[in-house]
């Protein structure tokens, strides 16, 4: 699907987050990957990029910071000269802003989780449009569906999220005029080193294993990636401003599976396996 596009992969830190899975992806949907990382996790970053691909290069990239979005905006444009795209997968909230009392929160601590989970968006897509391909571009986010429902242990990253999902449609506004597509995929929970941080995380976990339609991995990030990279290429040129649920149903889904319906959906995920097999 990408055909040799460029694309700047951020927050890749382990091997079993979604913005690993999606450089993957990238690459074997045939385009070429530029990653950025949080300076702590720039080793980690490059031993994930060398088992990939040893000409990938990762760049040191905190988005809350400008001048590392200024440093990373004049080297791609000197050394690659444009993208054609750019992941956001940066997100962080200190411990008090997830789970408990969301009025005991700190205020200083909610301002962190806003800056760099929802803020950020804004910051990637600034460098993306300073060197975007001139015939267009794609800025994908990865989302939780936590737009309109309160879940029991997301508080202030659920707010976070639905504000960075309104991020979302005003700078598909705003990038339009540049042909840079600016949408979200709203991923089930994948037991990544992020979700494994969330207190109480099994309680979503929990859910989709009685809710979910369509059988939910929660190990497997790939139809997650595959989903951005739909996204990353032209076969989405006319989509912006959109949020794509890759959750195996779950958000259209007004209440558990009856007992009956989880059986047949889990004899059907025993069938394909042996089909597979």
């Amino acid at each position: 699907m990408l055909h040799g596009d460029l694309i700047l992969v951020t927050g890749v830190a382990t091997a079993d987050s979604i913005a690993f899975a999606t450089a993957r992806s990238i690459l074997d949907q045939g385009g070429r990957v530029v990653l950025g990382a949080f300076p702590r996790d720039l080793d980690a970053a490059g031993d994930l990029a060398a088992g990939l691909d040893r000409s990938i290069e990762v760049l040191p990239l905190d988005l809350c910071d400008a001048t590392h979005v200024d440093a990373a905006v004049e080297h791609i444009a000197t050394t690659h000269g444009t993208l054609a795209g750019a992941v956001h997968a940066v997100a962080f909230s200190p411990r008090d802003a997830l789970g408990g009392d969301l009025t005991a929160t700190a205020p200083e601590n909610i301002e962190l989780a806003f800056r760099t989970s929802a803020w950020t968006l804004s910051s990637l897509a600034r460098l993306l449009r300073e060197v975007a391909d001139p015939t267009g571009a794609s800025l994908v986010g990865l989302d939780f569906d936590a737009d309109d429902r309160a879940w029991p242990v997301y508080n202030w990253m659920g707010v976070c999220k639905a504000a960075l999902r309104s991020a979302t449609g005003y700078l598909a506004r705003d990038l339009g005029a540049q042909r840079i597509r600016v949408n979200l995929v709203a991923a089930g929970p994948i037991e990544t080193r992020a979700g494994r941080g969330i207190p109480g995380f099994e309680h979503l976990l929990d859910a989709w294993e009685t809710t979910s339609p369509l059988p939910w991995s929660t190990t497997d990030a790939s139809p997650v990636a595959d989903a951005v990279c739909f996204l990353l290429s032209g076969l989405s040129r006319a989509i912006t401003g959109e949020v794509l649920h890759v959750d195996g149903g779950y958000h259209a889904m007004a209440a558990p599976l009856t007992p009956e319906q989880r059986a047949a959906r889990d004899r059907g995920t025993l069938r394909l396996e042996e089909i597979r097999r």
